[in-house]
């Protein structure tokens, strides 16, 4: 059984297993806050690329909000689970209103998350989507059809732990999945970690404000051929 110590933990070491995409000019890594994020900020700085946020909201079933019906995302994407839908007996109008809900949350964090920063330009670019894990994929599947409405080149999957079925669902609808864990019984991600506690909004923006910071000293130092200081 792999355990990681915490979501830093995790990402350190799948950013080892995606050394082939280090300091290449075309990778952008894109995290789903909030727990991604964290994940994705070991990685982007690892490889040396690009840190970005795509936003996904889970549309959790009424009362049983852990379980994922489906998943919203930025740019108008939706995914709904039909058959976990109709198992659980949700409404049209019970949907309507988790999807209402999500969307407010949805804007709210894009604001707050994104600032004044536009979003990276992904067309043509190999783009690594980074989440904590994957359980159902639902989440990971609205991400995909979100950024492949931005045209990149190609589609990675990168997540510490996943349930197989999910890694089933989402490799054909990517160029490749990596993941350094697939347990037969996933039952949960925090699982899978020591310290799996919340991440704050202030946190996902401290990360992605260090990633920038870092990664236009990288820049600059590499165009007056000087080492890149750390902020």
């Amino acid at each position: 059984m792999r355990i990681f110590r915490d979501r830093r933990d995790a990402g350190a070491q799948l950013a080892l297993a995606l050394q082939g995409y280090a300091e290449r000019p075309d990778v952008i890594v894109l995290a789903l806050p909030r727990g991604g994020v964290v994940v994705g900020y070991e990685v982007a700085t690892q490889l040396q690329v690009p840190l970005d946020v795509l936003v996904v909201r889970k549309l959790g079933v009424p009362g049983r909000s852990e379980l994922a019906m489906g998943a919203i995302a930025s740019g108008g994407v939706q995914v709904v689970d039909h058959t976990i839908r109709e198992a659980m007996n949700v409404s049209e109008e019970a949907l309507l209103a988790v999807v209402d809900e999500e969307l407010a949350e949805l804007d709210r964090r894009e604001r707050l998350y994104r600032g004044r920063r536009a979003f990276l330009d992904v067309h043509e670019r190999s783009v690594i989507l980074v989440d904590d894990g994957l359980a159902t994929g639902a989440t990971m599947r609205a991400a995909i059809q979100a950024l492949r409405q931005r045209e990149p080149s190609e589609v990675i999957v990168a997540v510490p732990v996943a349930a197989p079925e999910a890694v089933a669902i989402i490799s054909p609808l990517v160029d490749d999945v990596v993941c350094l864990a697939t347990p037969g019984y996933m039952a949960a991600i925090g699982l899978w970690y020591r310290e799996f506690d919340q991440t704050s909004d202030a946190e996902v923006r401290t990360l992605l404000d260090d990633a920038d910071a870092q990664y236009e000293a990288r820049k600059q130092a590499a165009a007056t051929h000087e080492p890149a200081a750390h902020p």
